[in-house]
């Protein structure tokens, strides 16, 4: 039974792992334009990151949606509107995106919208099988948010 036990919760681990956030190393494996976008975000280079992207023009992937928001939710200065429709496109295609759950909980904060932010945290609550960061770092900004008010 521990076998068992052990193997589910690898098996977990492993599948928890797909959606990337737009703050993370990309992995060798990821697509050229992701990869590129990648870059530029770590580089706080918010306008050529959506250049990348939308050069790229993949509608259909959560990841790339999710990039496109938080390349628009951290520039300046922020397109808002723009940021939500790509999180929420992005989570059309995987309600589960963890990355994109938790980018659009931190864009319901900038928007003073505490219940957006703490729904977004309960949809991460139950995305993440195992406490993940996306649930801890929206879980703090949370925090964060209500200290100041």
């Amino acid at each position: 039974m521990a076998i068992k036990r052990f193997a589910i919760t690898v098996f977990s681990i492993v599948f928890s792992l797909g959606a990337i956030a737009a703050d993370t190393t990309p992995s060798e494996s990821a697509p050229s334009w992701q990869a590129d976008a990648q870059k530029e975000i770590k580089a706080n280079n918010y306008d050529a990151a959506i250049k990348t992207l939308l050069a790229a023009n993949q509608p259909n992937s959560a990841d790339w949606n999710n990039l496109l928001g938080y390349a628009q939710r951290k520039k300046t200065p922020p397109d808002l509107a723009a940021a939500e429709r790509y999180y929420q496109a992005a989570l059309k295609i995987d309600p589960k995106h963890r990355g994109a759950l938790e980018y659009y909980g931190e864009l319901f904060l900038m928007k003073n919208d505490l219940a957006g932010a703490e729904q977004m945290l309960a949809r991460l609550n139950k995305a993440c099988f195992l406490p993940c960061e996306e649930y801890r770092d929206l879980k703090d900004a949370i925090a964060k948010y209500k200290a100041k008010k």
